[in-house]
């Protein structure tokens, strides 16, 4: 059940497409709403025919509320990482394009301290993380046909694979 507490924090997350994003983020308990748009770009209110050109500089990303009573920064990231290649330079799967990166837009230092934390983690499991850390700005809420594509499809990720690691 959604949590109703007026204490959400919110987290901005890019992993490629963001509509696979959103759909396992999203189902997470702990996550109250869930909105697809565009973050670290120059371009104000930019649309996704500007985004997609990979010229703007935004990132598809995927904004998460969350009831920190109920489901941790930590427990957000670790569902992130366990849902997206991590290690791919430049994109998602087939994805391709500054747009796409992997992106943790942080809110304050505790979440970058957090992100860092995490990122040191895989890196000592061996994984070379190309998660890029970047202090988050202005998002750009997208068109309302990409909030909660797979949802609205009956359809599933097809580069959003879950794969568990924590």
């Amino acid at each position: 059940m959604k949590s109703a507490n007026k204490k959400n924090e919110k987290a901005y997350l890019a992993s490629g497409c963001f509509w696979g994003t959103q759909y396992h983020l999203n189902k997470a308990f702990g996550v109250t709403s869930t909105f697809v748009g565009y973050m670290g770009g120059e371009l104000e209110n930019p649309t996704y025919p500007e985004v997609k050109t990979g010229l703007t500089g935004h990132v598809e990303t995927v904004e998460v509320n969350f009831d920190p009573e109920e489901i941790s920064f930590d427990k957000v990231l670790e569902l992130y990482f366990e849902t997206h290649d991590f290690t791919q330079v430049g994109g998602q799967g087939p994805d391709i394009g500054t747009q796409y990166r992997s992106v943790i837009f942080y809110t304050d230092e505790k979440q970058k301290e957090t992100a860092e934390k995490y990122i040191a983690i895989l890196s000592n499991m061996g994984h070379k993380v190309a998660t890029a850390l970047e202090p988050a700005c202005k998002f750009w809420v997208a068109e309302d046909y990409h909030q909660h594509y797979y949802d609205k499809k009956e359809d599933t990720p097809y580069c959003h694979i879950y794969k568990k690691i924590f």
